[in-house]
């Protein structure tokens, strides 16, 4: 063995050592209830990790991001809820200015990139950012090609009358990924322009899915042709065997910052910070690249999967994120989609 190989083992067996070392379960145990918004593998595998690590419980619950922000809010005045783990910032950092949300300021914060710290610094420490994940879309090869449909590039294309009853979304009520293509539509054109081809577009939705994810899946399996969702999500399913091919579309696209939050008046506080020291570190972060889940990891130290978008080859708008996610930006958008695009007829 190699000397620079045997260092690199040594200094990962010692910083797992070290990890285990700060979560001792015989001065850990409890229980932490954590609302979790990224793919239900990864929840099961960071919860398993984290009681192994520390010996303190988890009861995982998997919900869109939506309905974990709408969960959060209504257990105001009761909270169920430690953490909420996962989903794109815009409704953590609502939740964060309506005072549903804890400041916490983790030791490991000096290990993120540079973008993940300044998304802390913006929410006044009471969220913090996990993963970046560029948003696109992904098509299905064979029903493409079974259809005679031509392969899209832009956001433009998908105006084509061709997709008519071809194209899924989620619904951005419901889920932080529409969301961010909600907000990013009406960065890149303007609200007028933006809600004029939102419009244009219902036409050929099949559906606005509860979940983020569903239109992966759907595109993935067929049922639908063509999904609007985060590249790497696309990806995963692709690394699977599906017949995806995803587009960065050529007119630029936004992008997400995942990211994890305390929820205040939690019952478990002190399991809740450790839990978020936990997805914070590599070792959590890591359970990406395990998983073959490919965004961007917010510690600097965590493994990069070779599969994952290289974010300096996609043409991304200046998303702002602080913007659209303020509760007043967030709540009219939200509300104006509803009344003056899906209750149109299609």
């Amino acid at each position: 063995m190699s000397g620079f190989r045997f260092a690199r083992q040594a200094s990962f067996w010692f910083a797992s050592a070290a990890l285990l070392a700060s979560y001792q379960p015989a001065a850990a145990q409890g229980q932490v209830t954590v609302y979790c918004s990224i793919l239900e593998e990864q929840c099961r595998e960071g919860a398993t990790m984290f009681e192994r690590a520390t010996g303190i419980k988890v009861s995982m619950v998997r919900k869109s991001t939506g309905e974990v922000y709408a969960q959060v809010k209504a257990e105001a005045s009761n909270p169920r809820g430690d953490v909420w783990w996962g989903g794109p910032g815009e409704p953590h950092l609502q939740a964060a200015e309506e005072g549903l949300l804890d400041e916490y300021r983790s030791p490991k914060l000096a290990e993120l990139h540079d973008w993940a710290q300044r998304h802390a610094e913006q929410s006044k420490f009471r969220t913090s950012g996990i993963y970046l994940g560029a948003l696109g879309v992904g098509y299905n090869t064979e029903m493409l090609k079974k259809k005679g449909l031509p392969e899209p590039k832009c956001w433009a294309d998908l105006l084509d009358p061709a997709y008519r009853d071809e194209v899924q979304i989620a619904d951005p009520s419901s889920s932080g990924t529409a969301y961010v293509f909600l907000a990013t539509t009406v960065q890149r054109l303007g609200e007028e322009k933006g809600f004029d081809y939102l419009k244009a577009l219902h036409k050929n939705i099949n559906q606005y899915t509860k979940s983020g994810i569903a239109p992966v899946k759907a595109t993935a399996l067929g049922e639908t042709a063509i999904g609007i969702a985060f590249i790497h999500d696309m990806l995963t399913q692709k690394l699977q065997g599906a017949p995806i091919k995803t587009v960065a579309p050529c007119e630029g696209t936004g992008y997400e910052t995942g990211s994890v939050s305390i929820i205040k008046g939690g019952r478990n506080a002190e399991a809740a910070r450790r839990f978020i020291d936990f997805t914070l570190s590599p070792e959590a972060q890591n359970i990406n690249a395990k998983l073959k889940i490919n965004s961007i990891p917010s510690n600097r130290n965590a493994e990069l999967s070779p599969d994952a978008p290289k974010f300096s080859e996609i043409k991304l708008i200046d998303y702002d994120t602080p913007r659209w996610g303020s509760p007043a930006e967030r709540s009219r958008l939200l509300k104006k989609f509803d009344t003056e695009v899906k209750a149109l007829p299609r």
